[in-house]
């Protein structure tokens, strides 16, 4: 392995891993199979550097693909010490992060790379729910490779070198790289949403260590908590404004107002990401109507409808955070289902999944009603009756059915305008407020909005211990 080449596989481990703590582990390994003059080439680590170090002091397992060898290519020593890592991961309980720049498989090795290249796929699933798993890309990941992040709970990607695809974009019929680059991380973070965050490599560095920060080490471990710094109390006088854009109303909440979202790029209307309350840390999901910049100018605006693609992803986040005992929380604004033709193919088949989510997930699960929430909607988006241990709504909220005129038009279909707006003030009171609903115990508590942080960090205290018991079954079909 060429110094330059070395450097730049073990550059990658020391930006990501706190100073001096990385141990090298199968440094000694070279490629096994003679075919094809293969043997007379130099074959170092057999293009995987793998080992452990740590990350704010927390043991991570880490494995780095180094191009320089035969393109990073991965035979089967290759495959093998990538296997043997999860193996030590699982048994220790400590995330896995993969930093990926490959070429594929090694055509000289064949079916020997093909089995052990089927041996990472199966570590993978077995790991899955039992110690986090993160993929960065920084170079190729194509073929059967670009299954190796779908199967893993985050990605990152270089924005610029970064090429994930299946199938490159000039294979598929009626497409050239021009026209459009599947492989691209821009799509596959924006319509893939295979991809969490995206940057350059010292962005990504620094973003996952910020993430696996966050994380517990393992789904038994319940001692990922740090020292709370904010004030439990904290009044968030602002947080009335972020009705519309959701993502900000959580960094409001949040301990030290820090929220680091996933697959901000998909979806965009529905939020998904972490806080700390109190030190511990929360999941949190929205639906979202509008996006402000950096600069609080608006960006993007939406219905607050629930999309096929926003249900996906706000089902995947739950079903993570259910595995590894991360408590949800999420604010609801939704007044019903995307109505596009398009949406339409998708959209009962993932409104199903995230409300399966949220009905499986035994963790404590806390819903903050901040505008609207509409029909079957509303039961996707964890309501009472779908699993949430606590719902709390500001003042304003309404909740019911359907919006009150809408429902006087239909109730009183033909009468004048006098009597729709009569019938539509005696609906909202009545039967869409957020008084008539906590008076039939579907909200426990009606909060002003600058005091949700103190509420939420209450709710989950006294939600520490609890537990769930569900019928016993081998797993859901959802």
């Amino acid at each position: 392995m060429s110094s330059t080449a070395q450097s730049l596989a073990s550059k990658r481990i020391d930006s990501l891993l706190d100073a001096n703590s990385f141990v090298e582990i199968g440094g000694y390994v070279t490629a096994r199979n003679t075919d094809f003059n293969l043997s007379d080439k130099e074959t170092p680590a057999d293009g995987v550097i793998t080992g452990y170090g740590v990350i704010d002091g927390s043991l991570v397992y880490v494995y780095s693909q180094d191009a320089s060898v035969l393109n990073g290519s991965i035979g089967e020593m290759h495959a093998k010490k990538i296997a043997n890592l999860y193996d030590l991961a699982m048994k220790t309980g400590a995330p896995v992060i993969g930093l990926i720049d490959c070429a594929g498989l090694r055509l000289q090795e064949a079916t020997d790379a093909l089995n052990a290249f089927g041996e990472i796929y199966t570590k993978q699933v077995m790991a899955s729910g039992v110690i986090p798993q993160i993929t960065g890309i920084f170079g190729t990941c194509g073929g059967g490779l670009a299954v190796v992040p779908g199967l893993t709970d985050f990605t990152f990607m270089e924005a610029k070198k970064g090429r994930l695809f299946v199938n490159a974009p000039n294979a598929l019929e009626g497409n050239e790289i021009s026209k459009c680059d599947t492989s691209s991380a821009a799509y596959q973070s924006e319509n893939a949403g295979l991809v969490d965050v995206l940057g350059s490599e010292e962005e990504i560095f620094a973003q996952m260590r910020e993430l696996v920060s966050m994380l517990p080490s393992n789904y038994e471990d319940n001692s990922s908590y740090i020292e709370c710094t904010d004030d439990l109390n904290r009044v968030c006088p602002d947080l009335a404004n972020c009705v519309g854009d959701t993502a900000i109303a959580f960094s409001q909440i949040a301990d030290n107002n820090e929220f680091f979202e996933v697959k901000a790029a998909y979806a965009k209307d529905m939020v998904t990401g972490f806080i700390r309350l109190n030190g511990a840390t929360v999941g949190c999901v929205a639906n979202r109507c509008e996006v402000y910049n950096e600069e609080g100018e608006k960006t993007e605006s939406f219905e607050n409808v629930l999309s096929a693609r926003g249900c996906k992803k706000a089902a995947e986040f739950v079903k993570f955070c259910d595995a590894f005992e991360i408590p949800v929380l999420t604010l609801t604004n939704v007044k019903g289902y995307k109505a596009t033709k398009c949406s339409e193919a998708n959209i009962a088949r993932n409104a199903a999944e995230l409300t399966n989510a949220f009905i499986s997930a035994t963790v404590p699960k806390v819903n903050i009603v901040i505008g609207e929430a509409f029909g079957s909607a509303y039961l996707t988006m964890n309501s009472k009756s779908t699993g949430a241990d606590m719902v709390f709504a500001w003042p304003d909220a309404q909740i019911g059915m359907m919006d009150a005129k809408l429902a006087a038009k239909i109730m009183y279909a033909g009468a004048d305008a006098a009597t729709i707006n009569e019938k539509a003030a005696e609906y909202a009171m009545l039967q869409s407020s957020a008084l008539s609903a906590a008076k039939r115990g579907y909200v426990d508590t009606i909060i002003e909005a600058e005091d949700t942080r103190k509420y939420v960090i209450g709710a989950f205290e006294m939600l520490f211990t609890k537990r769930e018991d569900r019928p016993s079954k081998k797993h859901g079909t959802v």
